[in-house]
């Protein structure tokens, strides 16, 4: 068996000549580029001193190299970490000091700074990979040879180690393995019909499991073709769509589109499908994208830590406000957060998985590793979510983002549903802090439309017959906008540090 996920792409792939990416300045590499390519940089690692297993860090812009770089280490054998590019020094040395990567792989205009933090935590080498496609790395690898023997990997050999948001204490690092992979992207490649015919407009960022895996690894096991540009830019999407066929992306992405002239029923009369994913979508938004385009937007669910784990139908409904079903191979079930009995269809509880697709668990932290397995073999998700009575899956917050106020459970979600239906109000995000009556005050923001004057009190009071007394905002602030991260969540932690003091103060 050669390196798993590797040899499983590369033998799906009929014909090598076929195009895999094009960037917007034309830039084109066929299936046959990318694997020689794959071997310089396999080639290139082993000469650095990455042997099978060891981890290669990696912050740095968006550019096919990413890719290229991705496949050299499943050629090698190396784990590959991708670190957002917002991280700081300070937090980059906490994943260094974690992970123990043999290569870090960074911007060149970053290396000065960087390159004695990392090898002061034992790093062997420091390379430089820049948004051109330049740098260290990439002339290691234009350098070496395209012929390498490939590790010897098994489906449970890891592949990949993603750090989670930590959005309570520490980033974990969420062990995935060969398998984890290609079953999610086997998975996707035949519930969302992908063929060697499509072309995906791929915007998303490359340190993130959306753009990295959901996105990638869909398209290499299809062997289908990716336009892939550096960001999102909505006037760049609209000029390369006419060229694509399918789009995945983030709420923000369809929120954007819908503010571009361009967007029409004729300019996306081709494309096949709209995915979106990473944060919740506006059922306001899949609404209005529908009526703009025909087009109704699939929506799913994922993780870091199980990649994709649900996903609307391609044929039947797409619910605004879910996420569908559970993907083949995947068991989903609700269950009561306390005692984890099972419940029934309608009740609210927390989501758990198994499946495939779901990781090893976290490196190096058998505790936690242990704490969110059941016996079963279930994955605990924090995510607090229902099933309805046709069987789509609808989530209704994270465990943690949950209100209890005065000893009542208040689902932000539901909160959330209803503000968002008043006039003049685009979204809101509900979150709890501390209260000296309550233990945790309901606390709204919301945010206006263009020109729309929304007072505190009217909120209040539009409220009032709508919600049970104890759901009920006892604040409510308007923002010009949300605090998000950059795949687009609501960053409610940020929120409930912002106004920690709101009631106690």
């Amino acid at each position: 068996m050669g390196a798993h996920l590797y040899e499983e792409i590369r033998r799906g792939i009929a014909d090598p000549a076929r195009l895999f990416i094009e960037t917007p300045t034309g830039r084109r590499i066929t299936y046959a580029d990318a694997f020689a390519e794959a071997g310089r940089f396999a080639s290139a690692l082993r000469a650095l001193g990455v042997e099978p297993g060891d981890r290669v860090a990696v912050q740095v812009e968006k550019s096919p190299e990413v890719i290229l770089l991705l496949l050299g280490c499943l050629r090698a054998g190396a784990v590959f970490l991708p670190l957002n590019t917002a991280y700081t020094p300070a937090e980059l040395a906490y994943f260094i000091e974690d992970a123990e990567p043999a290569l870090f792989v960074c911007d060149p205009k970053a290396k000065g700074a960087l390159a004695e933090m990392a090898q002061a935590r034992g790093v062997k080498a420091v390379e430089t990979l820049d948004a051109a496609g330049g740098g260290s790395l990439r002339e290691a690898a234009s350098a070496a040879s395209p012929d390498f023997a490939d590790a010897m990997r098994g489906p449970d050999d890891l592949a990949a180690i993603l750090y989670t948001s930590g959005t309570t204490g520490r980033s974990k690092g969420a062990m995935l393995t060969h398998e984890n992979l290609a079953s999610n992207g086997r998975t996707l490649k035949e519930i969302w019909r992908f063929t060697a015919h499509d072309v995906l407009l791929h915007a998303l960022p490359t340190f993130h499991t959306h753009g990295l895996f959901t996105a990638t690894n869909t398209i290499l096991l299809s062997g289908a073709s990716m336009l892939f540009a550096p960001r999102f830019d909505a006037d760049e999407v609209m000029r390369l769509m006419p060229r694509a066929t399918t789009m995945m992306g983030v709420p923000t992405f369809y929120v954007r589109l819908l503010q571009h002239p361009g967007l029409t029923r004729e300019a996306t009369a081709h494309m096949r499908l709209f995915v979106s994913g990473s944060a919740p979508l506006l059922a306001e938004t899949h609404q209005a994208f529908s009526a703009r385009t025909g087009h109704a937007i699939l929506e799913r669910y994922g993780m870091t830590e199980t990649n994709m784990n649900t996903s609307n139908p391609y044929d039947g409904d797409r619910v605004p406000g879910t996420v569908g079903f559970p993907l083949p191979g995947v068991d989903l079930r609700v269950v009561d957060p306390e005692t984890g009995a099972p419940l029934a269809n309608g009740e609210i509880g927390m989501i758990e998985v198994r499946g495939p697709n779901v990781f090893k668990g976290y490196w190096r932290n058998p505790e936690k590793t242990k704490a969110e397995f059941r016996e079963d073999g279930f994955f605990v998700t924090g995510d607090l979510g229902k099933i309805d009575a046709r069987g789509y899956v609808h989530i209704v917050g994270r465990g943690k983002d949950l209100v209890i106020t005065g000893g009542y459970n208040v689902y932000p979600k539901e909160v959330e549903t209803e503000i968002d239906l008043l006039p003049g109000i685009v979204e809101s995000a509900v979150f709890g802090v501390p209260h000296p009556d309550f233990g945790e005050g309901v606390t709204a923001v919301v945010v206006a439309e263009p020109g729309a004057a929304i007072e505190e009190s009217a909120v209040l009071t539009a409220l009032a017959d709508r919600l049970a007394r104890y759901k009920q905002p006892k604040r409510v602030i308007v923002l010009p906008e949300l605090p998000r991260n950059t795949m687009g969540k609501v960053q409610k932690a940020a929120l409930r540090e912002r106004y920690a003091d709101l009631y106690t103060g």
